[in-house]
């Protein structure tokens, strides 16, 4: 079990170790594993960064961010401009259905509703807008439409597993209730626990996951 200290050292060689962050801007705080992100970043995509460059080391059981994204100085962007910027970004995307997605736009923070049919076109979603200029954060409220939930489900989302994350399969539990799945058991490490939620969220007709799955120190 790494150390808090070493787990510090660690999360910070993955922020200067990731050239879409400014480490120097990121400060990292650990106590009992869970890992605490601050300080101004200058757009909400190194934000997004930060997080996932944490996640992936190994040993942090949690993850608070208390990271705000301020643009550069400069001519600011209107929300009239973002959200036409969102619009045309999310109207490029094939795999997302823009025509059924709906975008607020108030100081900067976006905001998303609508339906779509998967949970990857949500992720594509909002991944197309986290990237442009002017946005400091979004919220997304996209629903998933409801679909058929096959019978054989639940074995469905343990083969995705087997086939995705072999090592801690085995101690996941996956239940399906209706079309919410939820998911117990260990995992080593944040990135796995990502994993399971994709194999989950990949299965037709699931519209909810619930998480219970614990991260080994």
């Amino acid at each position: 079990m790494r150390s808090d200290a070493q787990l510090k050292r660690d999360v910070e060689d993955e922020l200067e170790w990731d050239p879409a962050v400014d480490a120097a801007h990121v400060g990292v705080t650990v106590e009992d594993g869970v890992v605490t992100l601050s300080g101004h970043l200058k757009t909400h995509a190194e934000k997004h960064a930060a997080q996932q460059a944490a996640r992936r080391v190994q040993g942090v059981r949690a993850l608070a961010v208390e990271l705000d994204v301020r643009p550069p100085h400069g001519p600011p962007h209107t929300d009239a401009e973002i959200a036409h910027a969102i619009r045309e970004s999310l109207r490029w995307r094939a795999q997302v259905p823009a025509d059924r997605i709906t975008v607020k736009v108030e100081k900067g923070w976006v905001t998303l509703t609508g339906t779509v049919d998967w949970h990857h076109q949500r992720h594509e979603a909002e991944r197309s807008v986290r990237g442009l200029a002017g946005v400091v954060g979004v919220t997304d409220l996209l629903a998933l439409a409801p679909r058929a939930v096959p019978a054989d489900v639940a074995l469905r989302i343990q083969e995705a597993l087997l086939r995705q994350a072999r090592r801690e399969a085995k101690r996941i539990d996956v239940t399906v209730e209706g079309s919410t799945v939820t998911l117990r058991g260990e995992v080593h490490s944040l990135a796995e626990r990502v994993a399971a939620h994709g194999a989950a969220w990949s299965a037709p007709g699931i519209t909810r996951v619930v998480d219970d799955l614990r991260v080994r120190g």
